[in-house]
């Protein structure tokens, strides 16, 4: 019994060694181990390890992508000197833990300050380069993609990537919204009063190209119904003709019964003639063989 509590408490005292000894790397960590303060090895596989107790001791590190969020968006200057408040999304992960280490003493805040001055300062100058239309629409993508390459190439002095940087907002400040609005607003309605004039004038050019259509065709119609009714009259003259070379009589007569029908057409119609004129020369006698007038 006296021996079995010192064996006891020697074998305890050795598994709290031995643990002590031990040390797991999770898939999602780097871990390093020091001794004295001093990095003696980085281990960027997961697995069981061991290190020397008291003497060596080990800090882990995140391996996934970390996200930086910027808290306020940041008030930026276009080539137009036209202020664009720009609001922007970092990814980046540690690739070097050691460099990491030795950079920022494994601080991730400080990573943070770091990444977010690279890239608000190339973000910065990449806005300064174009126009509002060509940082908000137009070169966006291309805005992205430099600011991240350059960013990168710092990013590796201090053993990390970053992955991707995104424009969340870019818009324009609350003091100039509004004189751009009205700027905008009276360009717009310049342009609706340019094509409305132009419209105008299309309009009027329209309708007296109609008009003069109009008069031509009119006038077009008038000759041909001249000349249709020439065409008519003629043949009307030559029939009239012909016939008086076959009955000269007949025809008088017929002229005669025209002359009546116009004549006496309207029961208000008043006439004063002689009885004996030539005009009732077919009313007298049958035939119109009466006496001519004066006889």
């Amino acid at each position: 019994m006296k021996f079995t509590m010192p064996l006891l408490a020697l074998l305890v005292a050795a598994l709290l060694v031995l643990s002590q000894a031990m040390y797991t790397v999770d898939q999602k960590q780097y871990a390093i181990r020091f001794q004295l303060g001093e990095i003696i090895e980085t281990q960027p596989n997961a697995g069981l390890y061991f290190k020397v107790p008291l003497l060596q001791n080990v800090k882990y590190y995140d391996k996934r992508i970390l996200t930086l969020d910027n808290p306020e968006p940041d008030r930026i200057t276009t080539s137009e000197k036209k202020p664009l408040l720009v609001d922007f999304i970092v990814q980046w992960r540690i690739i070097d833990v050691k460099q990491y280490y030795i950079s920022v003493q494994g601080d991730e805040e400080a990573a943070r300050r770091r990444l977010s001055q690279t890239v608000r300062a190339n973000l910065a100058e990449e806005f300064n380069k174009r126009t509002i239309h060509d940082a908000i629409s137009g070169e966006r993508d291309k805005i992205m993609t430099t600011t991240r390459q350059k960013a990168d190439a710092d990013a590796k002095t201090i053993g990390v990537e970053i992955v991707d940087v995104r424009l969340r907002r870019v818009e324009l400040p609350p003091d100039v919204t509004g004189p751009v609005f009205a700027r905008m607003e009276s360009e717009r309605r310049r342009v609706a009063n340019e094509l409305r004039s132009l419209g105008q004038a299309e309009s009027e050019k329209i309708r007296a190209d109609a008009d003069r259509q109009r008069v031509v065709i009119l006038a077009d119609a008038y000759k041909q119904a001249q000349k249709v009714k020439g065409e008519g009259d003629a043949k009307a003259a030559a029939t009239y003709a012909q016939a008086y070379g076959v009955n000269p009589e007949f025809y008088a007569f017929y002229r005669s019964l025209e002359a009546y029908r116009a004549t006496f057409r309207s029961k208000s119609d008043v006439m004063v003639l002689d009885p004996s004129s030539e005009f009732f020369r077919y009313l007298r006698n049958q035939g119109g063989q009466g006496p001519k007038p004066g006889k």
